[in-house]
């Protein structure tokens, strides 16, 4: 006989959360991001597709949510340079691509493209990130080392942008030093000579 978890309204219950989060995560493992849906992950999980709506309003959501969730990355090492910085977001971002879990974020990319929730929720997800990699700037900007010339907005977009594309065309061995040496070159002020 099967249980069906209890309701505790419209809080979320933290097993039948995890136990939602932990089927996507098989089914995607096992089928891909085109063999999730909606009605999948509340079979496995033995939870209602009425939970899974009203927590994750569409599949991309459920999917970025498992990204989320595996992700675990909540900050970016403070090394008291901006090259340095730099670097350390590409290797910190490196490293867990290139772990199984991470791989994962390629094919989300990917998918986005002909779908358009899951393109919705990566959307958002790369504005949240892009406040997060804007405070490296911001702490360049506060240790006086950024010529202004360029706004952290744009900077941060530039970080992504390099290392998703470094994702999406599987070139994760890249030396991050010089790609950081490289990108900070023109945002960095001049040595007073």
């Amino acid at each position: 006989m099967t249980v069906k978890r209890a309701s505790i309204g419209a809080r979320r219950n933290p097993a039948t959360e995890t136990a939602i989060l932990d089927a996507a995560a098989a089914l995607l493992a096992e089928r891909g991001i085109a063999g999730v849906s909606m009605e999948a992950v509340a079979k496995r999980a033995r939870a209602g597709k009425a939970t899974l709506y009203r927590w994750w309003p569409t599949r991309g959501a459920l999917l970025m949510a498992v990204y989320r969730r595996q992700k675990q990355i909540t900050g970016y090492p403070e090394t008291g340079t901006l090259e340095g910085d730099v670097a350390a977001v590409l290797d910190t971002l490196f490293a867990h691509w290139r772990r199984p879990e991470g791989r994962i974020f390629r094919h989300i990319i990917a998918a986005s493209q002909s779908d358009d929730d899951l393109r919705e929720a990566l959307e958002i997800y790369r504005q949240e990130r892009l406040i997060g990699l804007g405070e490296v700037f911001e702490r360049a900007a506060g240790r006086g080392e950024l010529s202004g010339e360029v706004p952290v907005p744009e900077m941060a977009r530039t970080v992504m942008a390099m290392a998703w594309l470094h994702l999406l065309v599987d070139r994760l061995d890249t030396d991050t030093a010089g790609m950081a040496r490289s990108l900070v070159r023109g945002w960095a002020k001049p040595a007073d000579g």
